[in-house]
C-alpha cells in the first residue's frame, strides 16, 4: 500500500515528495529497498544495461547467475549495516527513512539482509529449485505430470483472453518449470538461488507452532504482467502470422530501461549514463537534494494511522494491490483528502479465478471503498486492471494522476 500527498508524476513535481509505503512482511519492506538501491545506483559504479539485467533477475528469478549473486550479497551486506543507524541510512540513501518502524522490526529488516548476504552459508539453506517444485506439485496435485498441458491451458485460454497476447509460451512453461521467468543468458548459467524470495511462516508440526522459511511467492501467473505486455513502442507489440514479435521478456527488459533512463534524467545529468557532464555548481560541496523521499511505514499501522492528526487527511494519492485490499476501512480513508485519490488493483491476471469470480471481487473493491468513504471515478475510462476511486468530502474529485501544488505528504501503498 501507498500513500502519497502529492501527484506522482515526477515531470510536474513542484516541492519534494515523501512516499510512504506499508507492506505485511519485511521481506517485501527489504526488496523495495534492495530495488530500488539498485535503481538509484550511480552510473559510474553500474551501467543502465547492467542495472537492468540485474533487476529483472533479482525481481523475477527464482535463481540467479553468480555475478548477480555476488552483487546481491554485497549490497545486502551494505544494507544490513546501514538499517539500525538511521543517521547514517539518510546520509548514504537520502531517498531512504526508516524511522517510523519500531525497534524490533528495524532487528528483523536487518536480519533479512543478513541472511540475503550469506550469513548462512550454502544452498542448502534456501534450496529454491527444490520448494519450487514442492510448491508446484502441491498446487497442481494430480496434475503435475500433466503441467506442461496446465501451463498451455492457463496461458492462451486465460491470460490470452485477459490481455497478455505477448506471452510466448516457451517463456511460461520456463517460469512455470523453473521459476526463472527471464533467460538473459543459456539458462545452465542460473544456478544461484536468489535468497530475496524466501520470507518465513509459522507452520503446524506435531501439534506445535514452528517457524520455517521457504518460499511461498507466484506460481500461477509469472512476473510478466507488470512490464511486459505493454508499451509505448506500439512496433515492440507488432504480430507476425498472428504471433508477436517480441517476447513478454523482451519488452520487460525495453521497458526497465527505458524506466531506469528516465529516473536517472529526472534525478539530473549525472546519472545518465553515457552522457555525464561536469557543469559547475554554485555549491559543489552541497549534496544534490533527492526529488523524494520513502518512509516505510510499521507493518501494522493500517488501522491506527487516523490517530496521530499528522496522517489525518493528509493524502492525495491511495494505491492498494489486491492482495491488500482487506485492509481498507473507513480508518484508513480518514488519512486522504477530500477530492483524493484511491487506486485499487484488481485481480484480473489471476489465473485461479473465474470471470464469475473476477467480477464478484470487482464488485466487493466497490463496496468497500464506499465503506471507506470513496466514490467511483466517472470521468475516467474504466479498466479491468485497476479501479480508480476518489474521497468523498467538500473537495471535488482528484485528477487520475493530477499534481498538486501546495506542499504535503506523498502517496500511501499497499503493495501486498
Amino acid at each position: 500500500m501507498v500513500l502519497c500527498p502529492g501527484g506522482v508524476c515526477p515531470r510536474r513535481w513542484t516541492y519534494r515528495q515523501k512516499f510512504y509505503v506499508l507492506e505485511n512482511n519485511l521481506e517485501a519492506v527489504a526488496r523495495h529497498m534492495l530495488i530500488f538501491s539498485l535503481a538509484l545506483e550511480e552510473p559510474e559504479k553500474m551501467g543502465l544495461q547492467e542495472r537492468s539485467e540485474t533487476f529483472l533477475e533479482l525481481w523475477g528469478n527464482a535463481l540467479l547467475r553468480p555475478s548477480v549473486a555476488a552483487f546481491l550479497r554485497a549490497q545486502a551486506s551494505h544494507l544490513a549495516n546501514l538499517v539500525l543507524e538511521p543517521d547514517r541510512l539518510e546520509e548514504q540513501l537520502p531517498w531512504l527513512s526508516l524511522r517510523l518502524l519500531k525497534f524490533r522490526e528495524r532487528d528483523a529488516l536487518e536480519a533479512v539482509f543478513r541472511f540475503w548476504s550469506g550469513g548462512e552459508k550454502g544452498p542448502e539453506v534456501f534450496p529454491m529449485s527444490r520448494l519450487w517444485d514442492s510448491r508446484l506439485r502441491h498446487y497442481l496435485g494430480s496434475r503435475y505430470d500433466a503441467r506442461r498441458g496446465v501451463a498451455d491451458w492457463d496461458l492462451r485460454m486465460k491470460l490470452h483472453d485477459r490481455g497478455a497476447q505477448v506471452i510466448h509460451i516457451q517463456e511460461f512453461r520456463r517460469w512455470r518449470d523453473t521459476g526463472v521467468a527471464f533467460e538473459l543468458r543459456d539458462l545452465s548459467a542460473y544456478q544461484v538461488p536468489n535468497r530475496t524470495l524466501a520470507s518465513g511462516r509459522l507452520l503446524s508440526h506435531r501439534g506445535e507452532r514452528v517457524a520455517a522459511r521457504g518460499y511461498w511467492g507466484d506460481i500461477a501467473t509469472g512476473p510478466f504482467m507488470a512490464f511486459g505486455i505493454e508499451a509505448d513502442d506500439q512496433s515492440l507489440l507488432r504480430t507476425s502470422n498472428g504471433q508477436p514479435v517480441k517476447t513478454a521478456s523482451e519488452i520487460t527488459q525495453h521497458n526497465v530501461t527505458e524506466l531506469f533512463q528516465e529516473v536517472a534524467a529526472w534525478r539530473g545529468p549525472r546519472a545518465i549514463q553515457g552522457n555525464v557532464e561536469e557543469t559547475e555548481s554554485p555549491e559543489p560541496d552541497v549534496p544534490a537534494q533527492e526529488p523524494f523521499t520513502i518512509h516505510f511505514l510499521p507493518l501494522d499501522s493500517s488501522q491506527t494511522l487516523h490517530h496521530k492528526t499528522c496522517y489525518q487527511g493528509r493524502f492525495q494519492l491511495l494505491y492498494v494491490s489486491c492482495g491488500m485490499v482487506h485492509l481498507l476501512s473507513p480508518e484508513l480513508g480518514a488519512c486522504v483528502a477530500p477530492g483524493g485519490n484511491l487506486v485499487v488493483e484488481l485481480a484480473r491476471f489471476l489465473v485461479d479465478l473465474r470471470p464469475k469470480e473476477l467480477k464478484a471481487f470487482s464488485d466487493r473493491v466497490v463496496e468497500i471503498a464506499r465503506v471507506a468513504g470513496f466514490a467511483p471515478h466517472t470521468a475516467t475510462k474504466p479498466s479491468e486492471t485497476f479501479a480508480r476511486f476518489y474521497k468523498l468530502g467538500d473537495s471535488t474529485p482528484g485528477g487520475g494522476d493530477s499534481a498538486v501544488e501546495s506542499s504535503g505528504p506523498a502517496p500511501l501503498s499497499q503493495n501486498r
